[in-house]
């Protein structure tokens, strides 16, 4: 996807006003910096709005992660966070804190686990900041929970942990993320985009951040495409501009109808209405499969080197497709033995009639 605007409904200047008018308790998320686990941690909002009835809550996020927070109701406003990974800027995030101060937070809610993002809450002077332990942030973090890997198996899971005392254990069953995207937003992303909304519409998402070992091969993707093309439907393919050549690939190997590449030429909040509009989703273990899954979507997600255990689509319309080979999950960038089998093994027959018998459910 392209870059986004800032969008935030609001900005740190009015924060202050806001407060005021609302009443109730007034929090503020420290967001993650990626967009499958911005997603994931809606549950987290979800049971805060449980416990806190008159809620407001804001969210400081990158701006790329920006889109997703928007869709979801439990949010009020968005802050940019302009810090780049692994930068200090330690004057920058003084005087954002400083803005922040205006803004009558109570509590914020830290969800990465390192020190960089929990000193803006601290210098802001937020009360009660809440988080895990993570990198020895003792001062800065002062409700803080000790993560425990095996009663906590999923990063919703662990999110959704600081909506709870330190130590009790975690109500389930968790609620499912879930993003909004209208029939008009759809209609208004699709004109801008010159699309018509087809009658049947399969949306891949070939990308995956992390590295190539997370990545279904492009001739799979084409061979599913022609597939699909033979039945009556359009593909549309989506990602960032990084995912802009495997997406020329898969539409040089496809030989029915070509897929439309819209790698690198929608916004994030574009994405979203595509994805809503779509029959069905195929994607890799990736941010978008995490969008796909909050939309309700049926979703085929396919996994190489990493593992659902600990990131699965949280839809109960989600299918997994997986080998399970003895070497995988590696969770490496790269595979290690250089055969890629946990990914060119799968062959598209498997996920074609996954696609096929999630579109009718």
């Amino acid at each position: 996807m392209k870059g986004v605007n800032r969008g935030t409904r609001g900005s740190a200047s009015t924060l202050h006003t806001a407060s005021r008018a609302s009443g109730g308790v007034r929090a503020l998320i420290v967001a993650p910096a990626w967009i499958g686990d911005a997603v994931m941690a809606q549950v987290l909002f979800m049971r805060l709005h449980e416990y806190n009835p008159g809620l407001r809550l804001d969210a400081l996020a990158p701006r790329w992660v920006a889109p997703v927070l928007q869709r979801m109701p439990e949010i009020d406003q968005i802050i940019d966070n302009p810090f780049a990974h692994g930068e200090l800027s330690l004057a920058s995030r003084y005087r954002l804190a400083r803005r922040l101060a205006q803004g009558g937070y109570q509590r914020a809610y830290v969800l990465p686990n390192s020190l960089k993002s929990a000193l803006i809450p601290f210098l802001a002077g937020i009360p009660e900041r809440v988080g895990f332990t993570g990198e020895a942030r003792y001062g800065l973090i002062n409700r803080r929970h000790t993560l425990d890997e095996i009663a906590l198996p999923q990063m919703a899971e662990r999110f959704a942990q600081l909506a709870e005392p330190p130590g009790a254990a975690l109500p389930r069953p968790l609620p499912l993320p879930r993003l909004a995207s209208s029939r008009e937003q759809q209609d208004a992303t699709l004109a801008a985009l010159g699309i018509e909304r087809p009658e049947k519409v399969a949306v891949f998402c070939p990308g995956a951040e992390f590295g190539p070992a997370k990545r279904w091969p492009a001739r799979h993707f084409a061979t599913l495409a022609d597939e699909l093309a033979r039945r009556g439907y359009a593909v549309w393919l989506l990602g960032s501009p990084k995912d802009r050549v495997v997406g020329d690939e898969i539409v040089r190997l496809a030989t029915a109808a070509a897929p439309n590449n819209l790698c690198g030429t929608t916004a994030l909040t574009q994405a979203v209405d595509l994805i809503a509009a779509s029959s069905f989703v195929v994607c890799n273990d990736s941010g978008l499969m995490h969008v796909a899954a909050a939309l309700g979507r049926p979703l085929v997600a396919v996994y190489g080197s990493s593992s659902p255990g600990f990131t699965p689509p949280l839809s109960k319309r989600a299918q997994i497709i997986s080998l399970k080979l003895e070497c995988s999950p590696c969770f490496k960038r790269e595979c290690p033995l250089g055969h890629l089998d946990c990914l060119n093994k799968l062959e598209p027959q498997r996920v074609l009639d996954a696609c096929l018998t999630g579109a009718t459910q």
